[in-house]
């Protein structure tokens, strides 16, 4: 896990920048629409789903919306505080309940796998144990429940380094290294790629498996001041959207996705 919940109480205003700028509105939306292909499935009642390192809400303001109850987990209060703001201003605040814990250390009474959906996302590259962590993610989850995992790609990483950066030297030290650091919360991270986390989650029982990609394009436009451009913008989100399950783009895109059933 990150060292502290500091760094993410004191990177709270740059965080929520990152949210609204194109490339956080974009991680948002495309992850939304990648679980709606699957929530159905589980019927249409409202769901109960734990948003693990849920931070401020990002992912669960937006199902909660649509009516589902969920339930956050973050040990840092600041994020906790500003999704309980954004729980009152979005009329959703008796369907967001928030917990302070480590969610990879949740207390007995959200262990105890009553949710229909679990969310991981953003969690993994900062854990040591991968299939022990998938493994405590899937706890609190049914009996054919459903899990999304997000985590950044590494393929990415030697691509936004080439393009972003234009450094090809850099780029291809990055061919040959998963590790890397966060300048948002200054914490260092072993990438993955959507290949190697899903043979874990096959050894977890999981089955159906589908990989999405999130910015599969956004990252390596250089122009950012055009994706503030609402014209282009809504052509971008178009463009991500179609692709998002479509190879090769998915295995180049900044995020990976993973939805995964618990074997009943």
């Amino acid at each position: 896990m990150p060292e502290a919940p500091e760094k993410f109480n004191t990177a709270m205003t740059t965080w929520q920048e990152w949210q609204d700028a194109p490339w956080g509105r974009l991680r948002y939306s495309i992850a939304e629409a990648n679980l709606l292909r699957h929530l159905e499935d589980l019927g249409g009642e409202p769901l109960r789903i734990l948003d693990l390192a849920g931070g401020d809400g990002g992912d669960a303001i937006r199902l909660a919306a649509r009516g589902h109850h969920v339930t956050i987990v973050d040990y840092a209060p600041a994020m906790l505080a500003a999704a309980t703001e954004r729980a009152v201003a979005g009329g959703v605040t008796e369907l967001i309940n928030c917990v302070e814990a480590d969610a990879t250390d949740l207390p007995r009474d959200l262990a105890n796998g009553e949710f229909d959906v679990v969310l991981f996302h953003n969690l993994l590259q900062y854990m040591d144990d991968v299939p022990g962590t998938l493994a405590s993610a899937l706890s609190p989850l049914k009996p054919g429940g459903l899990i999304s995992v997000m985590a950044i790609n590494r393929h990415s990483a030697p691509l936004n380094i080439a393009v972003r950066e234009m450094d090809p030297a850099a780029a291809l030290a990055a061919l040959d290294t998963d590790q890397a650091r966060t300048q948002m919360f200054n914490s260092a991270l072993t990438l993955h790629t959507a290949d190697e986390v899903i043979p874990a989650l096959r050894k977890l029982g999981c089955r159906d498996i589908a990989h999405y990609g999130i910015r599969s394009f956004c990252d390596y436009i250089t122009d950012d001041a055009r994706k503030h451009e609402p014209d282009f913008y809504a052509e971008l989100e178009r463009l991500e959207l179609a692709t998002t399950a479509r190879p090769p783009y998915m295995h180049i895109a900044r995020l990976f996705q993973l939805t995964a059933w618990k074997p009943r």
